[in-house]
């Protein structure tokens, strides 16, 4: 049979039928979550939805979802949900939930009155855990009053790239207790941001274990303020800060001296233990790079013996004279290693040394 035979068989009207179908499946599986039915799903999406949604049909939409039990997923991408109708009329209905475990609108160009219309969702979802706004336009107000809504939410994963974000206000007593993931790529977020980033950083009941503030403002000021929270820090394991372009080599170095200080023994010992992964522009300095690569791969080699990291650190380095000098010349310290051994715990030392060596 040839094309010509083969393009005859194909009906007209088979792209009609399977649109057809769909929209009576989506409108089947939309009353089988009014009813709460267990054998629907668990997942609702833009696709799923009728074209031209009047503001009662998306206000009922979200009564429908904050009645049912069973719904884990909300995924409403790129569907222009404006805040004048759409996003407000659906949270006037979806008002609490106790299934919802993920919200994802990124890509809807709502704005701070967006995020206001979510308020009550947000104070009310007893299982959240995961929210993903990316690429809209609610800029620094609506950051705070969305943070602000979530500080007694069960909240892990925060997404907010490309959301015009300049200015962070966090209140510590109003700090999502369970917050782990913050991902705030691609906006504005210069030094007076990073000061307000650090509260999250500081206290023995940080949790955050991820931030990523890439392509942002954030310059060695910045670089500073995030050191010194993160001195005493025991939850953070991962720092993305790519293209920040006002990090110099300056920057470069309070990180290195942050995970391996080589001042002295004890400051070698006590560098931060818990980062495993430290990312940004290395500006050509390779052997900043693959000193602090070093440090954190111990960290994460040790990731359970904040001890053995210390240890590890002293004898990679205090012990080793060709990388303790080039990390002594990068961190400006002068004195000898043995200058500052007490002939007494020399011994001790040595032991350290020769356990790594298995002697």
């Amino acid at each position: 049979m040839d094309d010509d035979d083969s393009d005859s068989d194909h009906h007209p009207f088979d792209e009609e039928e399977i649109e057809w179908k769909m929209k009576w499946k989506n409108k089947y599986l939309l009353g089988k979550m009014k009813e709460n039915d267990p054998d629907a799903f668990y997942t609702l999406t833009d696709n799923m939805l009728p074209t031209n949604m009047t503001d009662e049909e998306w206000e009922e939409l979200g009564r429908d979802a904050s009645n049912n039990t069973l719904l884990e997923i909300v995924e409403f991408s790129d569907i222009s949900l404006d805040d004048s109708f759409k996003l407000s009329f659906f949270f006037r209905g979806l008002t609490s939930s106790s299934s919802i475990e993920q919200m994802n609108l990124f890509q809807n160009e709502f704005s701070i009155a967006g995020v206001r219309s979510m308020v009550p969702f947000l104070q009310n979802a007893t299982n959240l855990r995961e929210m993903d706004l990316d690429c809209n336009n609610f800029q620094s107000e609506g950051f705070n009053a969305l943070f602000r809504a979530l500080s007694n939410s069960p909240i892990e994963m925060l997404e907010c790239c490309n959301c015009g974000i300049e200015s962070i206000e966090i209140h510590t007593e109003h700090v999502p207790k369970h917050l782990t993931v913050l991902r705030l790529n691609e906006n504005g977020i210069d030094a007076d941001g990073c000061r307000e980033l650090a509260k999250l950083l500081q206290g023995g009941d940080s949790t955050l274990n991820k931030l990523h503030v890439d392509e942002n403002k954030i310059d060695d000021e910045g670089v500073a303020i995030l050191v010194d929270a993160l001195q005493n820090n025991t939850s953070l394991q991962i720092l993305d800060l790519m293209l920040n372009q006002g990090i110099t080599a300056e920057g470069m170095k309070m990180f290195l001296k942050l995970v391996n200080d080589v001042s002295s023994i004890k400051a070698t010992l006590q560098s931060n233990r818990t980062l495993q992964e430290l990312n940004f522009n290395y500006q050509n300095d390779m052997q900043i790079k693959q000193h602090i690569n070093m440090a954190t791969h111990i960290n994460a080699k040790n990731e359970n013996d904040a001890e053995a990291a210390g240890q590890e650190k002293v004898i990679e380095t205090q012990l080793h004279s060709v990388k303790r000098a080039e990390l002594a010349r990068l961190q400006g310290v002068t004195r000898s290693f043995y200058s500052e051994i007490n002939p007494l715990h020399l011994p001790e030392v040595l032991a350290l040394a020769g356990r790594h060596h298995g002697q």
